[in-house]
């Protein structure tokens, strides 16, 4: 009804105002977009200004590993959000960018992703690089739409993951979509897009009754689809320790470790995901260029709480 009324506001709009509150019935918000009008209602909606759509530059701290006239090196942490998007307008990783680099990053790659050539989920922590010309995005976009099938671009991620896969080593061939059911969501489905990533079990961990409880596995991507890890290793029956997302029915799994170990999984409050390579071509000079970082503090008390209990 509300869609009818008001034409130049679109219905994801409308819904968006309902779930914030800002639509109320008779003088009382509501929060269902389903909510059924009946005759006699006052309506009354709230339409907040139109927010900047460029985002500003913010004093954040970003851990460079490495800058140049080029490329920025970053080794982002867990809870960082990459670029504004719904519910994080402020604080990420593109406004600290434009504080750092000024007004060189406008114009490459779009408004509101000045810069950025590929992502990590916000709870994902590890290496990214980001170009500061267009010359440097053109050609790091092209290197990572080729995932190093051509190049020698390679990414890799050091995931801790429930249980041990029954091969130690192998490759995941499942096309990914969108979760027919949970938007915010992806699932392995027919017809999706292409997904391949290749693994490796670095190290296993027993619980203290001496079972296999989890396992550090290696991971590269050949394709770059959005929670790509989490959803395969989901999908083989090993998902990552701390996902709510993909592993919400291994909570229980958690009363198997030692008890150090569920203390540093609690306190870890994400999933136990950490890009730790990056390898690429510089857009430049074309010089093969190598980085590698640790796991950050948070997981290092998880793998070493999970090796004493064994």
């Amino acid at each position: 009804m509300l869609a009818h009324r008001l034409p130049d506001l679109s219905r994801s709009r409308l819904k968006a105002l309902i779930q914030s509150a800002q639509v109320a019935v008779n003088a009382a918000p509501i929060r269902d977009p389903a909510y059924h009008v009946t005759k006699g209602d006052t309506i009354i909606i709230d339409v907040p200004e139109a927010a900047d759509p460029a985002p500003r530059g913010e004093n954040i701290a970003l851990n460079i590993v490495h800058e140049d006239d080029d490329i920025i090196i970053i080794d982002k942490p867990a809870g960082l959000v990459v670029h504004p998007a719904a519910g994080h307008a402020t604080g990420t990783l593109v406004n600290a960018l434009i504080a750092h680099c000024g007004a060189s990053l406008s114009g490459i790659g779009g408004v509101r992703r000045p810069g950025i050539v590929h992502r990590l989920d916000k709870d994902t922590s590890g290496l990214m690089v980001v170009a500061k010309n267009d010359l440097a995005h053109q050609n790091l976009s092209a290197q990572f739409a080729d995932h190093g099938r051509t190049n020698d671009m390679e990414r890799g991620y050091l995931a801790f993951a429930w249980g041990i896969p029954r091969h130690l080593k192998g490759t995941i061939e499942a096309p990914i979509d969108r979760h027919p059911h949970a938007r915010e969501k992806m699932a392995v489905r027919d017809g999706g897009r292409e997904a391949v990533t290749h693994y490796e079990v670095r190290e296993t961990f027993a619980a203290p009754d001496g079972k296999p409880v989890a396992s550090l596995i290696a991971c590269r991507l050949e394709t770059g689809r959005t929670h790509q890890i989490r959803v395969h290793l989901a999908h083989i029956g090993h998902p990552l320790l701390g996902d709510a997302v993909y592993g919400p029915h291994f909570k229980t799994k958690a009363n198997q470790l030692g008890a150090a170990a569920q203390r540093a999984l609690a306190a870890l409050d994400r999933q136990a995901l950490h890009a730790y390579l990056l390898v690429l071509r510089h857009p430049r000079s074309g010089e093969l260029l190598h980085w590698e970082r640790p796991l950050p503090e948070e997981l290092l008390l998880l793998k070493s709480a999970l090796e004493a209990a064994q």
